[in-house]
């Protein structure tokens, strides 16, 4: 393969990746939140993750969540997940919609990485999955993680509002 060939391959695999992120975002943005439920297959608790706490212990998320870019906030319409804004039960249970789009995005983003191989050799198109993966994989574990610990809050407040009826 020619140096320019190569050179025209890596500039097109640089360039890919930002489009292939923000065009996602945008369209996850964009679409109605009803299609992004908590209770669905793919965003549903897991046995393993219902307090949290695996993503604490394996993964150290609390060390690092804060670090990773809101990609909602470059948006007009996202939804800014940064921390919470406040502690009302329609902005907690939107906070947990906005979990699953985020987690969404970063699948589809993620399994886009299938496309580099229509232009690339094999191992090219390996590196780029494994970019996928580290790009990706630190903000599902993030949405999962808050996720998990909003609804956690939730059925914690309602318990108490329940306990105090009685």
């Amino acid at each position: 393969m020619a140096t320019s060939q190569v050179v025209t391959l890596a500039v097109v695999n640089v360039l890919a990746w930002p489009v292939i992120h923000v065009g996602f975002a945008w369209a996850g943005t964009r679409a109605r939140a009803e299609r992004f439920r908590p209770d669905a297959w793919l965003f549903r608790t897991r046995a393993f993750e219902r307090t949290g706490r695996i993503y604490e212990v394996l993964f150290g998320v609390k060390a690092w969540k804060g670090r990773l870019p809101d990609g909602a906030a470059w948006f007009k319409s996202g939804f800014k997940k940064g921390s919470l804004a406040r502690a009302d039960r329609a902005y907690l249970d939107r906070f947990v919609v906005e979990t699953c789009r985020g987690e969404f995005v970063h699948w589809a983003t993620f399994l886009a990485a299938g496309i580099f191989f229509l232009w690339n050799e094999a191992w090219v198109g390996w590196i780029m999955v494994a970019y996928g993966v580290v790009a990706n994989l630190p903000c599902i574990i993030v949405q999962r993680y808050n996720r998990v610990r909003i609804r956690q809050l939730i059925e914690q407040r309602e318990a108490r509002r329940d306990r105090d009826r009685a």
